[in-house]
């Protein structure tokens, strides 16, 4: 696996693998890799000639700079599972590298960053697109691969894409969860053993709450979410919206959406961690 920390780097490397005519996945993150991230690189490995990892904590898209400060990196250990998992180049550049000027760029996505993570993290969509559109610049990839643990993100990116007209296919892969049922994130290492327990009822109320659609309207629904997760020790519902997965906007009946997604943010002591659930 080649490591490249320079975006001319990059781009010599990739000029000789189109010039053999081969196919290039990509697959961009912030590090501290999980079986999560593991499942996006195999998943482009099989589906691509060539697959690139993008490892870089994006500065643009934290409106808390304690949550920069704190967001875990391990990159020695990163750069030994993708080794693992057949990876054929790791782009890790710096802050300088991506950001020669400051980027100005601000995107309008109508409604879609409006809503759950846009309303109480205001200005990290537009700091997520700034660095998805860099890089998508840099690497030129015929497939993406981004997790649906990040689902508000994962519609944003798309609609980027459409606007910028950009010949990318977005490819969304399912959530890898712990046994304990607990999304898997980067975060969670900054969990405890009890805060990882804790943790681990998040999902299972989403889950119960599959069984109950039919005798409540997603507003009652969501009111007992949001009651049943905070009822736990240690845990504090953000929001807990039920959403068109398409335009994510909050549905009021079931009947007007083809796809209803339950979206939830909660508080784990002082880790912020996001989940969801499809009603369907």
């Amino acid at each position: 696996m080649k490591i490249i920390h320079t975006v001319s780097g990059l781009e010599e490397a990739l000029q000789q693998v189109r010039r053999q005519g081969e196919s290039i996945g990509f697959v961009p993150t912030m590090g501290a890799l999980h079986e999560g991230h593991a499942t996006l690189v195999r998943q482009s490995v099989a589906e691509n000639d060539f697959t690139v990892v993008s490892l870089f904590v994006n500065p643009t898209q934290f409106n808390n700079p304690e949550d920069l400060r704190l967001y875990p990196r391990t990159p020695e250990r990163d750069h030994r599972l993708l080794e693992r998992l057949g990876a054929d180049l790791l782009f890790t550049p710096s802050v300088e590298e991506i950001y020669p000027e400051p980027d100005r760029r601000v995107f309008d996505f109508g409604l879609l960053d409006k809503v759950m993570e846009g309303r109480f993290r205001p200005g990290h969509f537009n700091g997520v697109a700034q660095v998805v559109s860099k890089l998508f610049r840099f690497v030129q990839p015929d497939k993406a691969y981004f997790g649906e643990k990040d689902f508000q993100q994962l519609v944003i990116v798309r609609e980027m894409v459409r606007q910028l007209q950009l010949p990318v296919e977005i490819v969304g892969v399912p959530i890898v969860r712990e046994p304990s049922g607990l999304a898997m994130s980067s975060r969670n290492a900054r969990l405890s053993a009890q805060e990882r327990e804790n943790a681990a009822q998040i999902y299972r109320v989403l889950h119960d709450s599959l069984a109950l659609k039919e005798a409540c309207a997603p507003v009652k629904l969501a009111e007992w979410v949001v009651g049943e997760i905070n009822k736990v020790p240690g845990l504090r519902v953000e929001y807990y919206e039920i959403v068109d997965g398409y335009s994510l906007q909050p549905v009021s009946t079931w009947e007007e959406s083809g796809r209803s997604v339950g979206c939830v943010a909660v508080f784990c002591g002082a880790v912020r961690l996001i989940d969801h659930i499809s009603y369907r």
